[in-house]
Parts: C-alpha cells; structure tokens; sequence
C-alpha cells in the first residue's frame, strides 16, 4: 500500500504506477437472503490465477445493497492546507445504499482478506450529518466526503454531503453550510486547486427504491442540474440546469489536472428522444470577465437511441420501441486524453479522445451485453449475456479497463426482467484501440449469486485520485 509522499506524485508521474495485481468488487443479493460481499479478483495477468475471485469477505447483514465505494486515502489528502502526511491507502469505505451503513475495511495486512474494522450504523449517520442512503466516497483534505441521496428519520431529502474523519472513520458532520437551491443529490467531485466542488442529482430514496417511476420520468422530476459550490466555504455559488429533458445527470469526472477547470457529466436520458449525453462543464467566458467566473455546461456528446421490435423490449420501454443507451457510468483516464462511456442499454462502451474537450472524437467501441443485443463476450461467444457495460474503471497507467454489468436492484429487474446475471470484463486501452482481454470473464457462479457493481483497484484508479499540484 502506498503511504505519504507516494500519494503526492504529480498526474504525469502516477500514469507510470506499478500495475495493480487486485481489484476489489462490490457484490450484493437483490434479494437480500444472503450478505453482500467484497469479492477480490485477481488481475495480475501473470498470475495462475488469473481472472478468478479469490478472496470473498461478507458483510455481517443482510440488504445493504453495496453500490459505490471508495479508497480512503488519495493524493488530496496531502493538500497543503490541510494535510494528513501519515495516511496510507488501505481502507475500503463500503456504504450501503439500502441499509444506510458504511463499513470500514482493511487491506493491509491481507490484501485478499479485507477485514471490517468498523461499522457506522444508520442512525448514527442520520444523527450527525442528517442524512441517509450513503452513495459516493472521495477522499479529500480535511476527510471523507460522503455523498447521500436522502434525509434521516424519513424525511425525504435534501440529499447532500457527510463529512468523515480521515482516521477514526467517525462522522463528523454535514458538509454544507449555505445548500442554496440544492435539495436532489448523487455524486460530487472537485477543482481542488480552485476551491470549487461540483454536484449532481438522481433522485430521492422514494424516487429510485422501486425502480424507475415512469410519471416522474415523463413529468421530467428527476435531476437535471449542476451545482457549484465553494469549497471552502461550504456554500452553494450557482446552479446549471441542463435542461428538463435531461433526466438524470449522474456521473462526474472533472480533469485530473488541477490547472484546468472543466470536467464532464454523464447524462442517462433524454426524455424527448431516448438519446443520451455527456456534457462538459466549464468556466462561463461571458460571466468570466469581472474575475468572480460563472459556470456553463455544454453538451459535447450525443448518442441516439437504437430502434427495437416493441415484443423484445421489457415493458418500461416497450411503448417508445427503441433502446435507450442509458449512459449510466463514465470514466476518464489520469492523463484526461480518454473518456469511458457506458451504454447499459444498448450494450455497448465508447471511447473518446478529449484531447479537445469541446470537441470529443469516438475512437472505438466494443459491444457485450444489451436489452435487445445480449451480445455474449469473445471467451464465451455461446453465452449470451444480459446486463451491460455499467460501472466502469480505468487503471492508473489508461491501459486497462474494467467494467462490470448490474446498475441497481430494482432497475435491473425492470430492464432486463429475465435476470441480469453477473459478470465482469477487462479490456486492454492503448493508442491505436481497445478490445476485450478473452483471458478475463469472471462470471455467473464466480459471485457466489451476486451482482457486481462497482471496482476500486489496488493503490489507486482514475476515478478515486484528484491532485493537488500539476
């Protein structure tokens, strides 16, 4: 595990990282009649066990429904101003979506073994921070941020940010100070050399629990903005509506080099078309001139909606006789040249230069899985597979990427109502294209009845490391 300086390397220099021999996947039981689990792949391709789970640590409950998850250590947490120079990245920050739990894991002293260490129960998160529905970890300088999409005791919303202790793991708080507007929630990331933390929205707990609701949907209710907030401060400074038709801005993936300010959100529907889109947020040049800065975000990615046969659709998409991509995960490489698209939908992962941020260029795709497709992967073209590219994760160097293919429960029962089965696939990145590793498909029985969802990789990934210097 890495500890102190090593977090401080500069973007550049962490691309050329020893490669990771581990990733760590959550796995949860939609039915909730066994534990959810961190299962730990081996992905050292010189490995005999190459490819196979092998180390499995259940929780101790039932329905938590593990989701996202983060490293506790990252190179911010080294920031000046408010630095923790013993810190080593070795603690898994797992919370429970369903349950409203965060469990703490340790990785150190077997790193096929996760031990728990710790547990925040409910309504200890609902007592100090007034929140619940845990959903996003990033480690920042003065703690865990901790995104949530629901209030306590109940209460619907707002969702926002908890705030955790780099050590003790305890909660110390809800982040914000002045929310303004803000009242929907989903992930956040920052311009730490800025001062600037970005915000998006799903829904609240009743929102998505069940499934999608097609009246909120079609009526436009889910989140459709962008917030930016003072970071140090703790105060909200402008909202960005993206427009009512686009529901559900989720993802963000702001550039890892802290010169720069703009980033990218992933947008799942649009309500008007099908389509999906990925939008780029980015300093307003006409509200730029008095030196304060305003925000703009700028659609920069389209991609329509694929024409179906209504009798091989599920019924929450039956009437529009189409797939929807449903652009559920995006993921950007350390050196901000490569943008990871997931179409849950239609099956299918983008590639994208952002050399040019405005002007993204598609340089491949590949095709696994899919609502219509179940396009079956290369080691096993005889099984054809639901569910598709979801979660995404890029190692550190850009030249590997995972993917995993179950969203959420209750959508993936509503999408692929057949079953979403569980699997996990690598694909190998380099300049002149990317394209399945056919040695890499853990699936079905390798999670022990479970659906993967989200990856962490040993000693970091592109999408859990933000930094402090250029």
């Amino acid at each position: 595990m890495e500890a102190g300086p090593d977090l401080l390397r500069l973007p550049a220099r962490r691309r050329g990282g020893a490669p990771e021999k581990l990733a760590y996947v959550a796995a949860f039981d939609r039915a909730a009649e066994t534990p959810d689990a961190i299962a730990v792949l081996d992905v050292d391709p010189g490995s005999a066990s190459y490819g196979d789970v092998v180390g499995w640590t259940e929780l101790p409950n039932l329905g938590d429904e593990l989701h996202h998850f983060g490293w506790n250590a990252c190179s911010s947490a080294l920031c000046p101003y408010a630095p923790h120079p013993h810190v080593e990245r070795r603690y898994l920050i797992v919370p429970g979506l369903r349950s409203s739990r965060i469990y703490v894991f340790d990785t150190k002293d077997d790193p096929t073994a996760p031990a728990l260490v710790k547990t925040v129960e409910a309504d200890e998160l609902a007592k100090r921070s007034g929140y619940s529905r845990p959903h996003t970890v990033h480690c920042g300088p003065e703690g865990l941020y901790v995104t949530a999409l629901g209030g306590a005791d109940g209460e619907e919303g707002p969702g926002g940010i908890a705030l955790l202790d780099h050590t003790s793991f305890d909660v110390l708080g809800r982040w914000e100070v002045d929310r303004g507007p803000q009242y929907l929630a989903y992930d956040a990331w920052w311009h730490i050399a800025h001062d600037v933390l970005v915000s998006s929205e799903w829904g609240t707990p009743s929102m998505i629990e069940d499934g999608v609701v097609g009246e909120l949907l079609l009526g436009r209710r889910y989140g459709h903005a962008l917030h930016f907030w003072d970071l140090r401060k703790r105060r909200h400074v402008q909202t960005v509506d993206l427009g009512d038709e686009h529901q559900m801005a989720l993802e963000l993936r702001p550039a890892h080099d802290p010169t720069k300010q703009y980033g990218f959100a992933g947008v799942v529907v649009s309500v008007e078309d099908l389509s999906a889109s990925v939008w780029l947020w980015h300093r307003d040049r006409h509200r730029d001139r008095d030196g304060g800065g305003g925000w703009a975000a700028t659609k920069v990615i389209t991609i329509p909606a694929e024409p179906a046969d209504a009798s091989a659709l599920p019924p929450v998409i039956a009437p529009f006789g189409a797939v929807p991509p449903l652009v559920t995960d995006i993921d950007l490489s350390v050196d901000d040249r490569w943008l990871y698209v997931s179409c849950w939908g239609t099956g299918e992962l983008k590639r994208y230069d952002v050399s040019d941020p405005f002007a993204p260029v598609e340089a491949g795709s590949v095709r696994i899985g899919g609502i219509v497709a179940r396009t079956p992967h290369p080691a096993a073209p005889g099984v054809p597979l639901a569910g598709g590219p979801q979660m995404v994760e890029v190692s550190r160097d850009g030249r590997r990427v995972y993917v995993t293919n179950s969203l959420y429960g209750a959508w993936d029962d509503q999408f692929y109502p057949d079953g979403v089965g569980a699997w996990m696939a690598k694909l190998d990145s380099g300049p002149d294209g990317f394209a399945f590793d056919e040695r890499f498909f853990p699936h079905g029985d390798a999670f022990r009845g479970r659906r993967p969802h989200q990856t962490r990789l040993q000693g970091g990934d592109a999408s859990s490391d933000s930094y402090c210097y250029p």
